[in-house]
């Protein structure tokens, strides 16, 4: 995941290394008269092109941060024996369970055989002993 981040990092850098370039070398052009005011349609690109990168690096951040905060969720996992029924109860971390096997909380690695099946449910919250149920 670090890698692709990395990746669109450094094309964003290498795309703008170009542009920065390309702008230079038309200011120090020869025959190109130099303007006392500068372009205003010219000023609004470079603005519109600042602000779609920022709302993009921004973008990114917020998926990077909730797809963080959903993995580090805890969830209970069930393993069910399709053969004789029993059902093993275990806590996890949503971004630790991959495949047939999940590692716990207190670090065990759980691999699940051919007969065995698994439910993630949602962590409940503990009930508070005060509050009566409702009915």
């Amino acid at each position: 995941m670090i890698g692709k981040l990395l990746l669109t990092l450094a094309v964003l850098l290498g795309a703008y290394g170009v542009l920065r370039a390309r702008w230079r070398a038309n200011r120090a052009g020869p025959g190109l008269e130099r303007r006392e005011s500068p372009d205003v349609s010219w000023q609004t690109m470079r603005l519109a092109a600042s602000l779609l990168i920022a709302i993009m690096a921004v973008g990114s951040a917020l998926y990077l941060a909730q797809r963080w905060l959903e993995d580090q969720e805890v969830v209970q996992v069930q393993v069910i024996n399709a053969n004789t029924g029993r059902i093993t109860s275990y806590e996890s971390r949503r971004g630790s369970v991959e495949g047939r096997r999940f590692r716990t909380l207190d670090g065990r690695e759980i691999r699940l055989a051919d007969v065995e099946r698994m439910i993630l449910l949602p962590d409940e919250p503990e009930l508070d002993p005060s509050r009566e149920p409702s009915r």
